[in-house]
């Protein structure tokens, strides 16, 4: 597997360009405003997503404005959905990093995340990127949709396979599929095509989901982070769908039990935790993972050949064998 560095280099000095213009279209009069957005700036993560963009925006053609615009777009929206997402759960640390409502307590959290919703809208219309626009609204109205469907079964703790795939496509792959198809679509692609880019998105990103509940299993070592945190948040995730299915009536009341009433208890956890793996769990998630991600790469292998859907084959492997 190449490193993210390698995958990237098609699109290398596409995204030092892009640094500079987003950088640009966040700048505000408001000082303060000014002074949150460039801690944001500083402390970008491995923006997987904008290099999604570039190199299906390159596959397809040359990279232009309306790349710039729609990985910016993606940037603003899915950073806004971050900083609600950490007032909501009160979440201290972001990568890392103080979250913004950690530094600036939650009211200006949220206008910030206001604004950076606002501004992407605006920067789209300015720019007369509606198709753009469209892409990339479809994908925070199901990322919403998805973690209200989410909240609403965890409530009862009853979600069946289907719906788990539903929630992540959702939440999840929807603004990966965003990126690709909106990358696409600026290329040059017809709106077929950049539908197919969209799909394949999404099956990049169901599979980056399952690799997500996977590190949920391994050890702090691994991941820098502690293990057990969906079960302590109650969340239903693929490896305790598959024991819960797999479980006999009497198991399924622990189970359930435990994540409702005992998700704080560590010897409950770590019990409940050592069945999924015992039990085959972990197993039956990678092996979806894996199909989820064959998928995404026999999609992808029917467009040009060449060093960018090289890439995109390398980002897919990247996004679901990475170790945090």
């Amino acid at each position: 597997m190449q490193s993210l560095e390698q995958i990237k280099a098609p699109v290398a000095k596409y995204i030092e360009i892009f640094n500079g213009k987003f950088k640009d279209y966040m700048k505000s009069q408001v000082l303060l405003l000014d002074t949150i957005t460039n801690y944001i700036i500083r402390r970008k993560g491995k923006q997987i997503r904008p290099v999604f963009v570039f190199l299906s925006a390159r596959m397809f053609g040359e990279v232009n404005e309306s790349a710039y615009v729609a990985a910016s777009l993606i940037e603003m929206l899915h950073t806004a959905t971050l900083i609600h997402d950490d007032v909501v759960d009160d979440s201290q640390l972001r990568r890392g990093f103080f979250s913004v409502n950690a530094l600036w307590k939650n009211k200006i959290a949220v206008l910030v995340g206001d604004f950076l919703l606002s501004r992407g809208m605006l920067l789209s219309l300015e720019k007369n990127e509606f198709n753009l626009l469209k892409i990339v609204s479809r994908a925070v109205k199901e990322m919403s949709e998805g973690e209200l469907l989410q909240i609403e079964k965890a409530r009862r703790l009853d979600i069946r396979e289907e719906v788990y795939f539903e929630i992540i496509r959702k939440k999840t792959a929807s603004l990966i599929a965003s990126c690709c198809a909106s990358g696409a679509a600026s290329g040059g692609a017809n709106d077929e095509t950049a539908e197919h880019m969209r799909q394949f998105g999404e099956y990049t990103g169901i599979a980056f989901q399952i690799r997500d509940d996977l590190f949920d299993y391994a050890s702090g070592k691994i991941t820098g982070k502690p293990n057990g945190i969906d079960i302590r948040d109650q969340k239903m995730t693929l490896p305790l769908i598959y024991l819960l299915n797999h479980a006999s009536a009497g198991e399924k009341r622990w189970i359930i039990n435990t994540v409702k009433n005992h998700n704080t208890n560590p010897d409950r956890v770590s019990r409940l935790m050592e069945k999924v793996r015992q039990r085959g769990g972990l197993d039956y998630a990678r092996e979806k993972m894996t199909e989820y991600r064959k998928k995404a790469v026999s999609l992808v292998s029917t467009f040009p050949s060449g060093p960018c859907r090289e890439s995109l084959e390398q980002l897919v492997l990247f996004t679901t064998e990475r170790e945090k």
